[in-house]
């Protein structure tokens, strides 16, 4: 699959396979340009399915607009895994900085910003803070069922970095960013999982 000539296998593996179930962009609008920053794929087991029972037989525009639907997807025992590719160069700063600031207000939001939260979250924007994000720069975010996440950073000519997160609201903050339905960061992603979604419950 390819978005913004970015390619997507169909299928990756943590421990168990992942199906390519989302596509999409992040963007942003400057004097009527349409200027592209990541392009995205959301991987999740197809077990997923089995914990979305409720939604059988909803459309995709009716998926798309029920976040309650992406609450269940975040909240699914299943393994996850989103992979997103540098399409504009950025620094990494800002990229932690976009982070940092949608986790925090979801935590706030629900009571749930801590010192561990902020703690936790203050090394993710450390991560990123000395990385430059090239064009076909890759960031993973993967989320085994544990609770736990790790980041993965991988850019031309240097090593591979990473950085595991255990914080458990931190974690499912993240997931939410890119899953948190109406409010996720890029809504070409949400109307590509649902799309995706609507079909596989209709099966």
């Amino acid at each position: 699959v390819t978005v913004s000539d970015v390619a997507f296998a169909p299928e990756l593996t943590l421990t168990k396979p992942l199906a390519l179930l989302g596509t999409g962009i992040t963007d942003i609008e400057i004097h009527f340009l349409q200027i592209k920053y990541n392009a995205i794929g959301i991987y999740l087991e197809k077990d997923v399915v089995s914990h979305l029972s409720s939604w059988k037989g909803k459309s995709a525009t009716e998926l798309a607009e029920d976040d309650t639907f992406f609450e269940a997807i975040v909240s699914a025992p299943v393994e996850k895994l989103f992979r997103v590719v540098v399409i504009k160069e950025i620094k990494g700063s800002q990229y932690g900085v976009q982070l940092e600031s949608s986790v925090r207000d979801r935590l706030a939001a629900v009571d749930k910003y801590e010192e561990e939260e902020e703690e936790a979250l203050e090394k993710v924007t450390d991560f990123f803070q000395s990385k430059y994000f090239k064009k076909d720069s890759v960031i993973t975010f993967s989320f085994p069922t544990s609770g736990k996440a790790e980041i993965c950073f991988v850019t031309e000519g240097k090593p591979e970095a990473k950085h595991t997160v255990d914080n458990t609201n931190v974690t499912e903050m993240i997931q939410k960013w890119y899953l948190g339905g109406s409010r996720a960061v890029s809504p070409t992603t949400v109307k590509s999982l649902a799309e995706k979604l609507a079909a596989c419950l209709a099966q």
